[in-house]
């Protein structure tokens, strides 16, 4: 798949952020977006940018009604010389399609994907920020669009790309965040969707977001939804400890995102020799190693957040924190390794990074 990308420019451009430091996430948006088509005589078809506006749909369109859709999340950064760039926009394509699959969505070439991600980042390079922590936050979505009330997979889809320049996820940047630990419901099962990147899995989120705000902390950690005591991921991000100099994360059985900074975090662990352990591991072993003294450090890992250290977490009317709420060695060396790497800093041994422009 190689089609040509067509370009209609804005004849109303926005002005661009003055201000970065107050930018937040995902709530401005740039002038362009791309969109491409999918029917099933004609497969994906009509890729273009074009002004970013609203999109009409009939209200019989199947993803109003069934929610037949997937997203990804990525970002380009400003580096040090000035240079635009991604990072491992491979594996966020390539992960679109196993979420394409579970959802029954058509497959994409994930290599053109990226060059259409390039394409619309490219025109838009004056958009991406350069202050410290901030990125240009990238969102691949798709979507059904069948008008039919029916219940099975859409036969037409749209596939769109939207750009939002952001600040730091979590505006407290380093400091450790509190944790909620969910008892009540469950985020997916095996077998499920969990391991998919599709909107259901964060509308069922929302309750206990809610509830966790509520109550004063930032993320809720999930539980598994059979025996309701093995940890699977916070929130939006997958989850590690250090248990015994050890970095444990729990292992993906099918209900948990395969997270591409997860990913990177267990590849630069290993690179520094640090023994790593993707397993089961439950709330009460957490707990009770904590209790010991034996965990040392929690952090989440994420494309939004890079890496969030967590301070507390709170299940089963129990309290326990983690070095002394202060953000440990391992999780500062990963975060600053990998926006320095992001961020050109620092070299790019892995070839992780892909220049734009």
């Amino acid at each position: 798949m190689d089609q040509k990308i067509t370009i209609t420019m804005s004849e109303n451009l926005k002005p661009k952020p003055a201000d970065e430091s107050s930018l937040g996430f995902g709530r401005i948006f740039t002038d362009h977006m791309f969109v491409m088509d999918y029917a099933e005589d004609k497969g994906w078809y009509d890729p273009r940018i074009e002004p970013y506006s609203p999109i009409s749909i009939d209200p019989s369109s199947m993803i109003l009604h069934y929610g037949q859709a997937i997203f990804e999340g990525m970002k380009a950064y400003r580096t040090t010389d000035g240079s635009v760039v991604l990072f491992r926009p491979i594996e966020n394509m390539r992960r679109i399609n196993v979420s394409n699959n579970r959802m029954v969505i058509p497959q994409i070439d994930p290599e053109y994907m990226v060059k259409c991600v390039k394409a619309l980042v490219e025109l838009e390079k004056d958009w991406v920020p350069s202050s410290t922590g901030t990125s240009l936050y990238i969102r691949p979505f798709i979507f059904a669009t069948d008008t039919f009330l029916g219940v099975r997979p859409s036969k037409t889809y749209k596939f769109m790309v939207i750009l939002s320049p952001s600040g730091p996820y979590y505006p407290q940047g380093l400091d450790p965040v509190k944790i909620y630990v969910e008892q009540e419901y469950v985020r997916a099962v095996v077998g499920g969707t969990g391991f998919a990147k599709t909107p259901g899995n964060y509308a069922a989120s929302l309750a206990s977001q809610a509830k966790a705000y509520e109550s004063g902390y930032v993320q809720v950690l999930w539980l598994d939804g059979v025996e309701r005591k093995y940890i699977e991921e916070v929130g939006s991000m997958n989850v590690f400890f250090v248990i015994d100099g050890k970095l444990v994360t729990p292992s993906l059985d099918g209900s948990t995102l395969p997270g591409i900074t997860r990913k990177t975090v267990i590849e630069l662990a290993r690179s520094w020799g640090i023994d790593v352990e993707e397993r089961r591991i439950s709330i009460d072993e957490v707990f009770t190693k904590a209790l010991d003294g034996r965990v040392s450090e929690v952090f989440g890992s994420g494309t939004a957040a890079v890496i969030s250290p967590v301070g507390e977490l709170f299940w089963n009317n129990k309290k326990v924190i983690f070095n002394d709420n202060k953000i440990g060695n391992l999780s500062q060396k990963l975060y600053s390794t990998i926006t320095g790497i992001q961020y050109g800093l620092i070299p790019d041994e892995f070839n992780w990074i892909e220049k734009v422009v």
